[in-house]
């Protein structure tokens, strides 16, 4: 991965959708870029997580050498997550202080298609590259029949093993086809070596998402009504259950998730044999956990029937232009180069490792230049995404979805896989209540 050249990627590295780093909370950092540029237009940039700067550099200096008659600097903020989504909020609703171009998350998308959309349309630069997406990741960012954001990754679920113990316990990773098979070669995991097969997070929902997706289920429907309890999804919360509490194959993730510390040192020291999460993750081996260099090996996920989905889309971030903008063709045309283009699909590979949402780049030598990362793992990542492409899902997000990941995290996931003593029915019940009136648990326990 090229190094860039300011001192932001130095700030501490907390948890963003996309996989990047964020700022400090109360802090904000700034660069500039292309202050060399003669008479050029200043565009504001404003992003949570400074790792997404890196795309800009590149795409900057495509556009000043190809456009010296039309130069631009960007001038690039970094906000803690919360604070740059509230800023950004409160600018459009009183239509000043918004910048260019801007980050928004995947989960925080829905909050700015209320109403009046306060976004420039990027659809005629979309539609004529669309055949050469993956296009359920734009799904994410349109509406009225209009694409506003552009997405930074595929972010494609995969499934990480490690390679050394599945060995041990005696199984072929290329062997495991279906769910059926995941779950007998997790016995043979635990009755063979010290490990468990793998670990479910409570404070994120990454993992329980991809595996409903992967079954064209999700927590709401194209029509924006609440599917917490529907069948798949309940039938999922007790198939992962059964893995902790019955077979005893799988655990919850040290510190809850799989980005936190203790996790990285269980994982690191071989505590479970395969994690499922988005391509993107392949970073956090790489940066915390050394010694599984050359131990994992990259697959697609388990299906749940014969011929079904083996991927799920999961995390995002839709980049906009704002309409506040006094430079609106200048700035799409720009957005445009840096994330639609062969040359900025191939940078978010190269220089942020995310895989690219342009699949027409995936068999492109230029690809094969960050060998850090098949040093890593292996030479095959990008057949693995050839083969899974048709098979991501777009996923719904509405302005209930924080709600749900809430409840998910604060309650359902803790009630059902760190304890037995609740069922599926009565978690989903309560959470759906709790969704449906508003309130917090802690207010519905007041009335009662």
């Amino acid at each position: 991965m090229k190094k860039l050249s300011w001192s932001l990627l130095s700030l501490p590295l907390l948890i963003a959708g996309c996989g990047g780093g964020n700022a400090e909370e109360g802090a904000s950092e700034e660069v500039t870029l292309g202050e060399d540029a003669e008479d050029a237009t200043e565009l504001t940039f404003w992003t949570f997580a400074d790792v997404h700067i890196g795309i800009y550099e590149s795409a900057l200096e495509r556009w000043n050498e190809e456009n010296p008659d039309n130069q631009i600097t960007l001038k690039a903020e970094v906000y803690p997550y919360d604070q740059m989504h509230n800023n950004l909020l409160m600018s459009l609703q009183s239509g000043s202080g918004a910048p260019d171009i801007v980050d928004i998350e995947i989960n925080r998308f829905p909050d700015y298609l209320q109403g009046e959309i306060q976004f420039e349309s990027m659809t005629e630069h979309v539609e004529p590259e669309l055949e050469n997406f993956v296009e359920s990741r734009f799904d994410i960012y349109g509406a009225n029949g209009e694409y506003y954001g552009l997405p930074s990754h595929v972010g494609a679920t995969v499934m990480y093993y490690n390679e050394e113990i599945m060995e041990e316990a005696g199984v072929d990773i290329d062997s495991i086809e279906t769910w059926d098979d995941y779950v007998e070669a997790g016995e043979q995991v635990t009755a063979n070596t010290d490990a468990v097969m793998t670990t479910f997070e409570t404070e994120d929902v990454f993992v329980y998402w991809s595996m409903i997706s992967q079954q064209d289920s999700d927590f709401i429907d194209e029509d924006g009504n609440l599917t917490l309890d529907n069948e798949v999804n309940v039938e999922t919360l007790e198939f992962i259950r059964d893995m902790i509490h019955e077979r005893e194959i799988a655990q919850v993730a040290p510190g809850g998730m799989h980005h936190a510390e203790e996790y990285y040192g269980f994982m690191n020291e071989g505590g479970a044999a395969s994690v499922m999460m988005p391509m993107w993750y392949m970073s956090r081996f790489m940066d915390y956990m050394e010694d599984l260099d050359g131990k994992i090996q990259i697959r697609p996920l388990p299906m749940w029937e014969e011929g079904g989905n083996r991927s799920a889309g999961m995390g995002g971030t839709g980049t906009v232009v704002t309409n506040q903008t006094e430079n609106a063709e200048l700035a799409t045309a720009f957005l445009a180069e840096a994330k639609l283009s062969e040359e900025g699909n191939i940078a978010l590979w190269q220089d942020l490792g995310f895989d690219p949402p342009r699949h027409d780049v995936w068999d492109d030598p230029a690809m094969m230049e960050a060998e850090e990362y098949f040093d890593f793992f292996h030479d095959d990542i990008f057949d693995i995404l050839v083969e899974i492409r048709d098979e991501v899902n777009p996923v719904n997000i509405t302005s209930d979805t924080p709600s749900v990941n809430n409840e998910l995290t604060t309650n359902i996931f803790n009630e059902l896989f760190r304890s037995n003593d609740m069922t599926v029915e009565e978690s989903l019940d309560r959470a759906i209540e709790m969704i449906e009136s508003g309130q917090t648990e802690e207010q519905m326990e007041e009335e009662e």
